[in-house]
């Protein structure tokens, strides 16, 4: 990396140094549909006149609410090129949540396919691309925030998550995420979550090709990594999970040889399921990542560490600080269980603000994403689950995401959630809602269990059903499925 490329720039200068640099050579890409750097930097400049001849200026947010393309990523880029912000969302949402993010927000327009109920003028990429055929380049700008991810959505009360930092290109992003120019980084997740977000366009801030894939499939990831021999994968545990119940000799026809480093973060991973990819594809491959899209503080650890510490998320990065603490604000010592806060280190300047909500703060800035956990004696943490999650039962604490690691270890589960329900006399019984991937008895889910959990853990009850229970991102809706139960 030349002293050029080291110096911070605003994003869409960075797009337009590598459409200089190498212009031919492709940049993103996805199924059918690919761009070169040059190819990308000139379409978002018409693309983002477009959007200012729809309203759209500096400091606007934008929400778009694309599915994963080349488009979404030319979305991005044009709202940066303006000096406005990214405002990612599902383009699944419902009506009546879409419209209360796209009011939160104020955008002018909403970016997105087709037919959308958002309250505000929608607008494809398209539409905006062949509003101008001016693509010369436009007055750099650099925006106030990088994104505004959106956050809360089950409870009602979606919130924007505005970044701290402005719109400038970071090669140090792109190195602790262990992506140089050189990488093919394959992106199975969907991007309007944090983490495919901010791995994907730190990978294009620094030059390196992108391949998008439009939606995770297990055998197609493989298929994907082969085919365009990518050396950097996103992946989440319930992605690791589907991939490894693949037929054996279906995961390992592929040729792997060209990966170098799998990151995967967003949700908990099954210690068992970690140790099989350990196995698979070397503990020098597989790194981990805890931390909130609020970026406070994050932890990371690769396989050997893990392997040394079975079960941990890591020890903390120095941009941060995490420490636990009880109940009544008390923080507590090594070993002892309670809610984890993060703050910045003093140094770093402050790297998020809420649009529609407040943090849980602590005397001394310690602010809380919702998880329990303790610290072992050497540093590194370990996660039980979200506070909200936490299944009170005979005065015992339960944590959903231990006893699904454990149903997941049956090779008939597909993907399951467990949730409280109300009990007379133990105060909350354990359900279990599991999807199947064959023929499967609630009795061979107990004896499953009971060769692995203490009693009081195991479900009381077990009920199968035929959709997903977690989305392209890993994450599952417990409080949503607990309500529709309690409906019923």
């Amino acid at each position: 990396m030349n002293v050029e490329e080291t110096q911070e720039i605003s994003i869409g200068a960075a797009l337009a140094r590598e459409a200089a640099l190498q212009p031919d050579a492709i940049a993103v890409q996805c199924e059918g549909h690919a761009r070169t750097w040059r190819t990308l930097h000139l379409r978002t400049n018409r693309i983002a006149r477009g959007l200012a001849a729809r309203g759209v200026k500096f400091g606007d947010f934008l929400t778009i609410a694309l599915p994963n393309g080349v488009g979404f990523v030319e979305a991005c880029y044009a709202a940066w090129k303006l000096g406005a912000v990214p405002q990612p969302v599902s383009f699944r949402l419902p009506a009546g949540e879409l419209k209360a993010i796209a009011e939160l927000a104020n955008t002018p327009v909403v970016v997105g396919d087709g037919p959308m109920d958002a309250g505000k003028p929608v607008v494809s990429v398209a539409e905006l691309y062949a509003a101008s055929d001016d693509d010369s380049d436009l007055e750099d700008r650099v925006s106030p925030s990088w994104k505004a991810p959106t956050s809360g959505g089950s409870t009602g009360r979606p919130k924007l998550i505005v970044a701290g930092q402005p719109g400038l290109a970071s090669p140090t992003m792109a190195a602790f995420w262990r992506i140089a120019r050189e990488d093919i980084v394959l992106m199975p997740g969907p991007l309007y979550h944090n983490g495919p977000l901010i791995t994907a366009f730190a990978a294009l801030q620094v030059g390196a090709t992108v391949i998008i894939m439009p939606r995770f499939d297990a055998e197609t990831t493989l298929r994907e990594i082969e085919r365009h021999r990518a050396t950097w994968v996103y992946l989440v545990p319930t992605m690791m999970g589907r991939i490894w119940r693949l037929p054996e000799d279906v995961r390992t026809k592929y040729d792997m040889s060209s990966l170098k480093t799998a990151w995967h973060l967003a949700a908990p991973c099954p210690a068992w399921l970690k140790e099989e990819w350990i196995n698979w594809l070397g503990a020098k491959t597989i790194w981990e990542l805890y931390g909130g899209t609020e970026a406070q503080a994050r932890t990371t650890l690769d396989g050997e560490e893990w392997l040394a510490h079975r079960g941990s998320v890591g020890r903390v990065h120095e941009s941060g600080e995490i420490k636990i603490f009880d109940g009544e604000g008390r923080e507590l010592p090594v070993g002892e269980t309670g809610e984890v806060y993060m703050r910045r280190a003093s140094i770093v300047p402050q790297t998020y603000r809420y649009i529609g909500a407040e943090a849980r703060v602590l005397p001394g800035g310690w602010e809380s994403l919702g998880d329990i956990g303790w610290f072992d004696a050497d540093g590194y943490l370990y996660l039980a689950d979200r506070r909200s999650d936490m299944i009170l039962v005979g005065g015992a604490n339960v944590y959903p995401a231990e006893i699904e690691a454990a149903l997941e270890e049956h090779p008939l589960v597909q993907s399951c959630a467990v949730i409280g329900l109300p009990d007379e006399d133990l105060g909350n019984r354990i359900h279990a809602v599991v999807q199947p991937r064959g023929e499967v008895s609630e009795g061979e889910l107990l004896k499953h269990l009971a060769e692995r959990l203490v009693t009081y853990k195991r479900p009381r009850s077990v009920e199968f059903v035929n959709e997903a229970l977690r989305d392209d991102a890993g994450k599952v809706r417990r409080s949503a499925l607990r309500a529709e139960r309690m409906k019923a």
